[in-house]
Order: C-alpha cells, then sequence, then structure tokens
C-alpha cells in the first residue's frame, strides 16, 4: 500500500513551511518512544533537493513522522491486545512500544527513511518514505507542488498481526493454513504446523576492485522469501520503492543479491542473510558471504535440485554483478 500527501505553493502564498505546520497541529500527539538521532538531511546520505528550502523539509518531514508514527500505534496496539487475549507469552503488554528513524535510499524521494519497531525482542521494518521528488510533481505538471510518499507492505503487517512467520504462506493453499482465518473470526495468533526441512547454502564473493572500497553496504539483510523477510516479495511500494540498475559498473548493492535469489529460487528460497564479510589486508578487495535457505512449503527439496539453484545463483552474480565467487 502506498499514500502520499501533498501541498501546493500557490495556494499558500508560496509559505509551504507555515501550512505544513499549521496541518500538523491536527495531527494527534503519542506517548511511544521515538528514536531519530539523524538530521533530516545529509548533503551525501540525504540530500536536500535544490527545488526545496531546508525549513519546508524540515516541516515535510516532521508532519510525514508524526503520521506515521500514529499508524504504527495504532497498528501495533491492535496486534498486542490480540497476542494478550491469545496468552502468547511474548506478547509484552508491558512494554513500551518504540520505534526508530533510519537513513534510507529509494529513486522517487529524498531525503528517504525506514522506520523500523522494536517488536518481540528485535527491530523490524515496517515502511519506506520520504520526501517525494519534485521530478514527479514537473513531469506531471504541477511544479509548485510539494510533499511526502510512502510505501507499506500489508502482508508483512499481518504477519506481526497474526504471527505467521513465513510471508509465503499467504500464497498457499495448504488448508492448515487456510482454516484458521475467516472474516467472521477476530484477529488470532497463527498456530504453527510441520514444516519441510530446510537446506543452507553459502556463497562468498569478491566484490570488483572499484568497488571494494564502499562503506554503505549493509550488514544485515530485509529481503527474502519467508521469515523475517519481506524485500524480494516486492512489497515496499512504488512510492518509496528502493530499484538498484544492475551491472558490473552501477556499484554493488545489496539488493542486487536479493533480486538474483528471487528471479532463479522464486518462493523456493525462505531467507538469505549476510553470513560474514572480509577486507584483504594487502589488496583491500572486500568478500562477502551470504546464506541462502532453500525450502519447500509442500514437499523436500532434493540436494540435487537444491544445488542446480544455488549454482544458477552464482553464475547470475558473476553476470550481472561482476563479481568473482570464491
Amino acid at each position: 500500500m502506498e499514500g502520499a500527501r501533498f501541498w501546493d505553493r500557490t495556494q499558500h502564498s508560496g509559505n509551504v513551511t507555515a501550512a505544513v505546520l499549521e496541518s500538523l497541529k491536527e495531527i494527534p500527539p503519542h506517548d511511544m518512544k521515538v528514536e531519530d538521532p539523524n538530521p533530516t538531511v545529509h548533503e551525501e546520505r540525504n540530500p536536500l533537493q535544490p527545488e526545496h528550502t531546508l525549513q519546508e523539509v524540515e516541516a515535510i518531514a516532521t508532519h510525514l513522522k508524526r503520521s506515521l508514527e500514529n499508524v504504527v500505534v495504532e497498528i501495533f496496539s491492535k496486534a498486542r491486545e490480540a497476542a494478550a487475549a491469545a496468552g502468547d507469552p511474548t506478547a509484552h503488554t508491558s512494554e513500551p512500544l518504540k520505534v526508530r528513524w533510519i537513513e534510507a535510499y529509494f529513486p522517487f524521494t529524498s531525503p528517504s527513511w525506514e522506520l523500523e519497531i522494536y517488536w518481540q525482542d528485535q527491530w523490524l521494518e515496517v515502511l519506506g518514505c520520504g520526501v517525494t521528488r519534485h521530478s514527479l510533481y514537473k513531469n506531471a505538471g504541477y511544479p509548485d507542488r510539494l510533499g511526502w510518499a510512502f510505501g507499506i507492505g500489508l502482508e508483512r503487517i499481518s504477519m506481526l498481526l497474526f504471527n505467521i512467520p513465513d510471508i509465503r504462506l499467504f500464497w498457499s493453499q495448504d488448508q492448515r493454513f487456510l482454516t484458521q482465518f475467516s472474516e467472521s473470526k477476530p484477529i488470532q495468533r497463527f498456530s504453527p504446523f510441520s514444516k519441510h526441512p530446510e537446506c543452507y547454502k553459502d556463497v562468498s564473493f569478491w566484490l570488483p576492485q572499484n568497488q571494494s572500497q564502499q562503506s554503505d553496504i549493509p550488514t544485515t539483510s530485509s529481503a527474502g522469501g519467508g521469515g523475517s523477510l519481506d524485500g524480494i516479495g516486492g512489497e515496499v511500494a512504488a512510492a518509496a520503492t528502493a530499484t538498484t540498475a544492475l551491472g558490473p559498473g552501477a556499484g554493488f548493492h545489496e539488493n542486487d543479491v536479493m533480486e538474483i535469489v528471487r528471479d532463479v529460487a522464486g518462493d523456493l528460497a525462505e531467507d538469505v542473510q549476510l553470513a560474514d564479510e572480509f577486507t584483504h589486508p594487502k589488496t583491500k578487495r572486500r568478500s562477502l558471504c551470504y546464506r541462502i535457505n532453500y525450502r519447500s512449503l509442500e514437499r523436500t527439496l532434493t540436494n540435487e535440485e537444491v544445488n542446480a539453484l544455488h549454482k544458477r545463483i552464482e553464475e547470475g552474480l558473476v553476470e550481472k554483478l561482476g563479481v568473482q565467487i570464491r
């Protein structure tokens, strides 16, 4: 699901900042703990667009964050109530909700952020958002508009609400899953059933020499097919979706790895995690190791078919990212 809000300079005598701050008064306060340690804009990490003033962006960012924080308060308060009613020992009903804002990159917003919530003893990404790029308004014939946009994965929220461990279950025809939910039933916690065994395979590779010095390679993955992973399912909406051009000269990004895994293995890849990274002390080349968990919801995978999938993923990494398999 995606959403957007905009203001028009021509309707506010050019003073959009005042209009945004006035609108901010309509958003009710909340008592949730919020961590937001970074400045609204950063010249390199989260740049200000040349068409905007810092005052405009500060106001819009505050309006955006307060709006989405209230969404989180509403959704996760209901989730905790459901967990407590079901007698779930992980409900943590006495622990206050807390979220944190993380700097991010999306092609349609700048500055941009991801919102994470601390839920059942771990930080979970729930949405992406930012100040809408001016070029979108200009290309649509409305150059005097500016505002914000967000994208949120509904499956991801449902997983947290119902305690569903694997996103692929939403496309399953397994009656053990489907019969647990209906429109006539209140929110209830998912009752797990037996799973087929997992199969872990590692892939290690050297980054191209000209990309080994980059410092923005994430240390954890939020992309995959199941479990805590929602990125390769394409859940972040178009208004705030990170799309990275593949190719040896485009610069490495972890999303590229996830895209290749998804294209090759589909929903047979349950999980992808960065397991290790290493920089050679002499050559300064950087090596990454990703661990892929292959598992089907419907059958036990054979070692032969997993090996074939893994081989194709290695070939895709070499062809599209220009890496060297170790």
